[in-house]
């Protein structure tokens, strides 16, 4: 494996921090739905990248194909930009936390 793949490999790691399941089981919540960008009135941008990350999950590190690894980038540049714009006070029940959560990090996990 390249040492590109592997750095995106370990910064995917640290920037997803829910397990697959619970990812899945976050996309299936009225919150996940409501939150992001919806172009053309579907689906958000981060609720289907959040369906890409669970397959991400599931996979084995040798199945993944370019189009995975192009998705592990573009989450770790999401997660960054997006959690350094932390609001102020309780951010549990926020539209930027539930952003994050679709996008496979969820801020308040220990």
């Amino acid at each position: 494996m390249s040492e590109d793949r592997e750095g995106t490999w370990k910064d995917f790691g640290e920037a997803v921090n829910m397990t697959a399941s619970e990812l899945e089981r976050w996309l299936r919540t009225d919150e996940a739905k409501d939150v992001g960008q919806k172009d053309g009135g579907g689906e958000s941008t981060g609720h289907e990248s959040g369906r890409h990350i669970v397959r991400i999950l599931k996979a084995k590190k040798a199945d993944l194909t370019d189009g995975d690894w192009d998705q592990m980038v573009k989450v770790v540049g999401y997660v960054k930009r997006h959690a350094a714009q932390r609001p102020d006070g309780d951010v549990e029940h926020t539209r930027w936390r539930y952003s994050l959560m679709n996008w496979g990090n969820d801020p308040l996990k220990k």
